[in-house]
């Protein structure tokens, strides 16, 4: 019997960034100690070893993610042992963190988009959201991008990435049955998690940010703000910036093919195929809006509030085991590089905000920015916390920034109204690293991109965020009646 060995080609760009990565972590960790940070009332906060430590690992976590060296779970892995290793904190906590509820929840939501897929309810909807927008890739674009935005008013955009990723599994293989990778998959996907950041901002029920963004508000500022006036001020941003992702997306990502021929019949004929749903679709469906009525009245009613999101979540994975819609197969299918990639996030996340890394770069960044211009310093801030979201969590970034900005405002004569929903704007839109939000990991588990497209792609949709904000910062808040200045 002959055996044949094969040579692994030598990578030099790959182990030139994985050493530069590990150069950036030594270089940080072990230089002299940096000056302290100084807000404008004279307080100083100091960066300490163990956030050194923090910022290196911040690095050298950027740079393999975002130049895939090692995969993106392993990367998450590195995050922890560096923690450890060199003492910046606890190994009980850095583990710890891994297993956060946070983790959990996108454990569920992934989990959830497995039973979509299973039970053939993700093909109903395909089909029927096909048979609607028509032939067209550019209305499949839209029709695609819309649904997203509207399920994201009700439900967190965590689980609506996970409803509709297998969506948009079924959508591009009608596109291609082969399943290769192409420009209308990469755009379909891309434009789905960055779609699902926008619509996020505008209910409280989209994500978590928002009723800690309120609590920080109150507590400082004395004021409080309603469920319908945040929706009120941040629903046209929301859609705006939907339309004007719709639009980069037919540029960056423009389709193969302008239409696809006969496809809304095929849709119709499949559909009609499939005949009348079946037990598992009808155990699913139940099981699902059971879990998102209650996770939307959390808002409303102070007993279901004191209930944890992520434990509200994983009953559906209980329910689905013991009814039998899922098995074990369906466990050891689960993405576990994506879950592994939101563990190191939150992870490295909580170690910025811990050592107080955070802090210090949050109180550098702003008081360069407290003698300038009102305009200016609301857009610094919305830049700032733009940065931080895709880095940590976003919840994370508010809790940061939003303090600090609504110390300076009065300062600058700035309301704190609008220091508050500039700072959120961003905060729902990390476009450029996977790590930003769950919606951008679970897009990339479609496999027709890379983190480097990503992260290239979100750079010009961040810039379009930034003019966003700015348009709605300068006229179209004000002429809503939000209060820009004291």
């Amino acid at each position: 019997m002959n055996i044949s060995t094969t040579q692994t080609k030598f990578d030099l760009k790959r182990w030139l960034f994985l050493l530069l990565g590990i150069a950036f972590f030594f270089l940080i960790y072990y230089s002299p100690p940096w000056p302290d940070a100084v807000d404008p009332v004279g307080k100083h906060f100091s960066l300490t070893q163990e956030g050194k430590g923090a910022l290196a690992v911040f690095l050298l976590a950027s740079t393999w993610w975002i130049f895939e060296v090692l995969p993106i779970g392993i990367t998450s892995l590195a995050i922890g042992v560096f923690q450890t290793l060199f003492f910046i904190r606890p190994a009980k906590d850095v583990f710890g963190n891994f297993m956060d509820p946070s983790v959990l929840f996108i454990f569920g939501s992934i989990v959830i988009g497995q039973v979509f897929t299973k039970t053939g309810l993700t093909r109903r909807m395909a089909y029927t959201m096909l048979s609607i927008v028509g032939e067209r890739t550019s209305m499949i674009y839209l029709g695609s991008f819309c649904v997203t935005v509207l399920l994201t008013h009700f439900m967190a955009h965590t689980a609506v990435a996970a409803t509709i990723y297998p969506l948009l599994i079924t959508i591009h293989s009608l596109y291609d049955e082969e399943n290769k990778k192409t420009r209308f998959g990469k755009g379909l996907f891309i434009g789905m998690a960055y779609v699902a950041g926008a619509g996020s901002t505008i209910s409280l029920l989209g994500a978590a940010r928002g009723a800690v963004a309120i609590g920080f508000f109150r507590d400082i500022v004395g004021k409080s703000i309603s469920f319908f006036e945040y929706s009120y001020y941040f629903f046209p941003v929301g859609w705006i910036m939907m339309l004007l992702i719709w639009g980069l997306m037919m540029v960056v990502c423009k389709p193969e093919r302008a239409a696809i021929p006969g496809l809304r019949e095929k849709a119709r004929l499949l559909s009609s195929e499939m005949g009348t749903l079946s037990r598992n679709e009808i155990g699913a469906a139940v099981i699902i809006l059971s879990c998102i009525v209650v996770l939307a009245l959390q808002s409303f009613f102070p007993q279901l509030a004191k209930l944890n999101k992520s434990a509200v979540l994983i009953v559906t994975t209980l329910l689905f085991y013991a009814f039998k819609i899922l098995d074990i197969s369906d466990l050891e299918e689960i993405p576990w590089n994506i879950v592994l990639l939101f563990s190191g996030a939150m992870s490295m996340g909580l170690c910025l905000w811990e050592t107080e890394a955070a802090n210090w770069l949050a109180v550098n960044w702003l008081a360069m920015f407290h003698k300038a211009n009102w305009f200016v310093f609301v857009m610094s801030i919305g830049f700032f916390v733009m940065i931080m979201t895709n880095f940590i969590m976003n919840v994370a970034a508010i809790a940061i920034s939003l303090p600090v900005a609504l110390v300076i405002a009065p300062y600058l004569g700035v309301a704190p109204e609008v220091i508050f929903y500039a700072s959120l704007v961003t905060a729902g839109m990390p476009f450029m690293l996977l790590i930003g939000a769950a919606p951008n990991a679970i897009a990339y588990d479609s496999k027709q991109f890379t983190a480097g497209e990503f992260f290239k792609y979100g750079a010009f949709a961040s810039i379009i965020l930034m003019v966003v904000l700015a348009f709605a910062v300068y006229f179209l808040w004000p002429l809503m009646g939000m209060p820009v200045k004291l």
